[in-house]
């Protein structure tokens, strides 16, 4: 129906309406009411991109996406439907066929499983996936400058936990150099890691981490692979699904060099449900996503909202959106009336269509289209009949979803989780070692208290033996000092009695007997018989040294 350089979109106004590949980067909008044909225009856009070499990424919201990976048959109930809208539109090259398809899912349960590191997805975007204030983010942001001043690895809740820990009990010592760190923010922040982990948030974080470069990738006969993000499950955690969806997008942005304005993307990215990005997303999120879908343009790659009610996507970002495919919309409310002028008024006009109008009166399959033309400029609105997909609409078989898994060209790079040294071991290790040291220092403290106490003990008792020897001593002094003076009182009272009295006096007599007698005789042998003075002085003498002598017997 067209040319290599455009995908078929269907015919409205007599032409077909066709996506130029090389315009293809500038984004784009597929919005309608539940039940009006999105999912099937998602399909066939997401088939075409394959075939022209495109990679594709798709959250599949029902699962019904994952029909791509199977050819249609004419067997189902949406055969004659659609062939005869084939016939309708001229469409002759319509017929039954399969894209190549990697299967992915955030719990690992129908697809490889999808992890990043909560380094890589970085405090801004793990605020919002927790729903943090401006106050809690903040100490959020300083724990991950803390951790890398540290080289600490924050790879999965784990670890992001283990550090909040860690800055708490340095609360003083960090806040002094980044800030307030307040244990109530810490406390409150940990409470939504709790939410987050009861939510399946822990099967996001760790490693293997995505590598990009597995979705930008194409099979042996030159098709994009379309990456179906199961996501049926992750609806119940609507948070985690825009967060991650927006991490995505920050990834390629990263990654992907810049490339201009390629002939064609190098990938195309649809985020089904879209509102659910900007619900109670604060102002610095806005802009973040504002941010990264105006500059991921010049890396080739495209990102097309798809929506129920276009008001779902503020101005700022709705103003990036080149390509638009309006389904029907209803007017029961007045939501719903703003909705249906806001989304007639994007459109390029057209004097042959009431664009306001004919927005609530288009049927199944068909809607209003207005795409970039090769020169850039929109093309003029046009009622268009949709395509139909080649491949089945609805689910595969949980039998089929395996098979194509275990065959894909990513094979088990993903399926089994790596956890290493990071943040958490090291943090646990370091806790360890100082819960030892402080035992060690404790048992040292103890051991030394304990030796003190001996020491003072043995003092004491030395001190003790010291005062018993010389109480001791004092007594046996005192005994012999009583014995001396029992002695010298049994002397005394032994040399006072009569008989010894009688003995001393007759020693006395005897001795002075004896002393005249023998001073006599020497007077008598010196002197002669001479009597004088000098014979009673030699006689006295001679008498007190007998006298001495018999004293001392």
């Amino acid at each position: 129906m067209t040319g290599e350089d455009d995908l078929f979109i269907g015919v409205g106004g007599g032409e077909p309406q066709a996506l130029v590949l090389k315009r293809a980067n500038r984004h784009g909008l597929i919005a309608g009411a539940t039940g009006t044909g999105k999912t099937v225009t998602l399909q066939g856009l997401a088939e075409s991109f394959s075939r022209a070499g495109v990679p594709v990424f798709a959250a599949d919201v029902k699962g019904d996406l994952s029909g791509v990976a199977m050819a249609g048959s004419p067997t189902a109930k949406t055969h004659e439907p659609f062939s005869k809208r084939a016939a309708e539109i001229g469409y002759t090259e319509w017929h039954y066929a399969a894209v190549p398809v990697q299967f992915w899912d955030l719990f690992g349960e129908q697809g490889h499983p999808i992890r990043t590191t909560i380094s890589e997805m970085g405090p801004l975007l793990l605020a919002r996936l927790m729903g943090l204030n401006d106050t809690q983010e903040g100490v959020l942001t300083i724990a991950f400058h803390v951790a890398d001043d540290d080289g600490l690895l924050l790879l999965d809740l784990d670890d992001l936990q283990a550090m909040l820990v860690h800055c708490s009990e340095r609360a003083d010592e960090i806040s002094a150099r980044y800030g307030n760190v307040a244990k109530a923010s810490v406390g409150a922040i940990q409470r939504q890691l709790l939410q987050l982990r009861s939510q399946g948030g822990e099967h996001f974080f760790g490693e293997p981490a995505l590598s990009i470069q597995d979705l930008i990738k194409t099979d042996e006969n030159g098709q994009g692979v379309v990456n179906l993000l199961a996501a049926d499950k992750l609806m119940a955690s609507p948070r985690l699904y825009a967060t991650f969806l927006l991490w995505l997008l920050s990834e390629l942005f990263e990654s992907l060099p810049e490339v201009g304005d390629p002939d064609k993307p190098k990938l195309v990215f649809f985020f089904d449900e879209a509102h659910l990005l900007f619900d109670e997303a604060p102002k610095a999120l806005l802009d973040k996503v504002e941010q990264v879908v105006r500059l991921i343009r010049s890396k080739g790659v495209g990102v097309y909202f798809v929506t129920q009610n276009p008001i779902d996507i503020p101005e700022d970002v709705a103003g990036q959106l080149g390509n638009r495919i309006q389904h029907a919309l209803r007017a029961f409310t007045p939501r719903e009336q703003k909705a249906i002028k806001a989304a007639a008024e994007t459109f390029r006009a057209n004097p042959d269509i009431d664009v306001e109008t004919a927005i609530t009166e288009l049927k199944v399959g068909e809607a209003l289209v207005s795409v970039l033309m090769a020169d850039g400029a929109p093309s003029p609105v046009q009622r268009t009949l949709i395509k139909p997909p080649r491949g089945r609409v609805g689910p595969v078989t949980p039998d089929e979803r395996r098979v194509l898994i275990d065959t894909d060209l990513v094979g088990d790079k993903y399926d089994t989780r790596i956890d290493r040294e990071s943040a958490e071991e090291l943090l646990t290790a370091k806790t360890i070692e100082a819960t030892a040291a402080a035992a060690e220092a404790r048992a040292q403290d103890e051991a030394e208290k304990a030796e003190l106490a001996r020491a003072k003990e043995d003092a004491r008792a030395a001190k003790e033996a010291e005062r018993q020897r010389l109480a001791a001593q004092r007594e046996m002094d005192r005994q012999a000092r009583l014995e001396e003076q029992a002695r010298r009182k049994a002397e005394r009272e032994a040399a006072n009695s009569p008989w010894n009295r009688a003995v001393r006096s007759a020693t006395q007599s005897a001795s002075s007997a004896a002393g005249r007698a023998v001073a006599g005789e020497v007077s008598k042998a010196i002197f002669g018989k001479k009597s004088g003075v000098g014979a009673s002085v030699i006689g006295g003498v001679v008498r007190g040294i007998l006298g001495g002598l018999f004293k001392g017997r």
